[in-house]
This record gives structure tokens, C-alpha cells and sequence, in this order.
């Protein structure tokens, strides 16, 4: 395990000298690895870091409006880049192809960013998971694998690469960063994008949305899951008033895990899990069927692409 303490000095010192005088754009995500490397770059470069959180229109309800607010004492840049990561998903149904588009689109972001405020480096929050799944083939992420061959900018900066998800926690703590940041459920980068199997479509975006907030709603307070999410897998057929429909089929998946790299599914009473259904295909009338995920981390991973 990490010692925090040390960990923070280190850090602060290493991003001070790795930055020199420059300015630094963050990719600030709003999670706790994004969150932690902002907290230590800004004790180490002050007002020369660029925090930047890009609202990609795959991210969950309402989570800009809670990035906005969580970080309001910040001088936080909030880029509005909906329309230009769905069109770079149009007509993309490989996972892979899909982190590294997103991936790509990310930087481009950024880069416009930076040369806004002469900034050449840009610095974001790898953990080392990352860097074993996307060295490993287990899954490009688009923070690794993902990033486009030809960058604008000199140097990328990642404080936490060598640290699991609960060693960052520990130093989010370590560093007074409140409970809903320290504790936050993992989201991945490329958003709602890999919990829709295929083609990302606005239709689909708008229902897997909607059926992970019913999902966070029912479980995160009841059952503490390290995290828990729907995925939108494909139609099916269904029964509705009285007439055979085709609708969207939904995966639930809730699980606990210490840093990631395995996990175990909760075990959610049927009850709980019926009343979810009901929930998930009352509310959003073209779900056709909810399904629960029981597979651990591995053979599955977490996310499902």
C-alpha cells in the first residue's frame, strides 16, 4: 500500500519540477483519480493550471450540473463537445474503435484548449489498471491505448500511473478531498458509449441514461456496490398492453471490488431485482426486458465493452 503522506510530497514536488514554468491543462473528469491530480497540481503550480471538464453527451444524468457544482471554488472550464463525440461514434460498433475515437476527440479538445491559454502540457489521471488493461489487450482505454498517435502537446503528465483505484482514495483522503469525491463510484472515461453494445445512437444514449440513474437510485445507498450501472445489449422481443413489441434489452450490473482489476457481483434479493425491472420498463417505454449480470471480474470485466 501506498503511504499517502510520502506520496503527496513526492508528487507535489515531481509535478512542480515536470512542469517547470509551463501551464498544465487537467482533464478533470469530476472522479476521484482527475480529482486527486487536480488537488496536487494545484498545491504544486498554482493559478497556472487549466483545469478543463468536457461534457462529452455521454455522460450520466444530471453530471455536469454536479461537476459544476462540486467544483464551483475552482476556475473550471466547462467545454461543450456533445455533438462532436457522437458524430465521431457514428456508424462505430467495434469497442476498440470506439475508445480510440473518443480518445482521439478528447485531445482535440484539449489541444484547443491549451492553445488558448499557451498551455503545452497536459496532464490527466492514468491509474496503473489502466496502463495493465491497455498494455495487457485486455481493453484499449482512451486515456492509454486510446490517444491518437500525433499530439500537439510536449508532455503528458500522470501523477497516479503507478497506483491502484483504493491507493488514490487513501491519498484523496490523505488529502481532505470531501467523502462524495473520495468514495465516488468509478465512471468510465469514455462514458455511456461502452455501456451501449454497438452503434452509439442518440435513442440509445437517451435510455441507457435514464436506466442507470433508476439503477443508481434503487442500489447505491442501499447496497454500498464499489459500482453498479446499466448497459443497453441489443432489442428483444416483449409483451406491453397486450401486444408483442420489440424493445431494448437492459443489463444491470452491481458489484464490489477493492481495486478493480477483480470483482464479485452483489448479491441483490429477486425482490429488489423485480422491482427494479418494473421500475426500468414502466418508466421508459421502450425497454422491453432488464436482465442482472452475475459474472465476476474474471472472466468478465467490469464494464462490458
Amino acid at each position: 500500500m501506498v503511504n499517502a503522506e510520502r506520496f503527496i510530497r513526492e508528487t507535489i514536488d515531481g509535478i512542480r519540477t515536470g512542469a517547470g514554468d509551463h501551464r498544465v491543462v487537467i482533464a478533470l473528469s469530476g472522479g476521484v483519480d482527475s480529482s486527486v491530480c487536480a488537488a496536487l497540481a494545484a498545491k504544486a503550480i498554482g493559478k497556472r493550471l487549466i483545469p478543463i471538464y468536457v461534457d462529452t453527451g455521454l455522460m450520466r444524468k444530471g453530471e455536469t450540473e454536479r461537476i459544476a457544482r462540486m467544483f464551483r471554488d475552482l476556475d473550471l472550464r466547462i467545454v461543450y463537445a456533445q455533438e462532436e463525440f457522437i458524430s465521431a461514434l457514428s456508424g462505430i460498433v467495434d469497442p476498440e474503435q470506439k475508445r480510440k475515437a473518443i480518445g482521439e476527440r478528447f485531445i482535440r479538445v484539449f489541444e484547443r484548449e491549451a492553445e488558448k491559454s499557451g498551455a503545452r502540457y497536459l496532464l490527466q489521471g492514468t491509474i496503473y489498471p489502466d496502463r495493465i488493461e491497455s498494455e495487457g489487450g485486455i481493453k484499449s482505454h482512451h486515456n492509454v491505448g486510446g490517444l491518437p498517435l500525433h499530439m500537439e502537446f510536449e508532455k503528458i503528465i500522470e501523477p497516479l500511473r503507478d497506483l491502484y483505484k483504493d491507493e488514490v482514495r487513501d491519498v484523496a483522503g490523505a488529502l481532505g478531498l470531501p467523502p462524495e469525491i473520495q468514495h465516488r463510484m468509478p465512471f468510465p472515461g469514455p462514458g455511456l458509449a461502452v455501456r451501449v453494445i454497438g452503434e452509439v445512437t442518440r435513442e440509445k444514449l437517451d435510455v441507457v441514461r435514464e436506466a442507470n440513474a433508476i439503477v443508481e437510485e434503487e442500489l447505491v445507498d442501499r447496497f454500498l456496490p464499489w459500482q453498479c450501472f446499466a448497459a443497453l445489449l441489443g432489442l428483444g422481443t416483449g409483451v406491453k398492453d397486450g401486444n408483442r413489441v420489440h424493445g431494448w434489452i437492459i443489463s444491470v450490473r452491481a458489484v464490489n471490488s477493492q481495486d478493480g482489476m477483480t470483482a464479485c457481483p452483489l448479491d441483490i434479493p429477486f425482490v429488489v431485482l423485480g422491482h427494479l425491472a418494473s421500475r426500468i420498463t414502466d418508466e421508459i417505454p421502450s425497454v422491453a426486458r432488464v436482465v442482472y449480470d452475475i459474472t465476476p471480474k474474471p472472466p468478465a470485466t467490469i464494464e462490458y465493452e
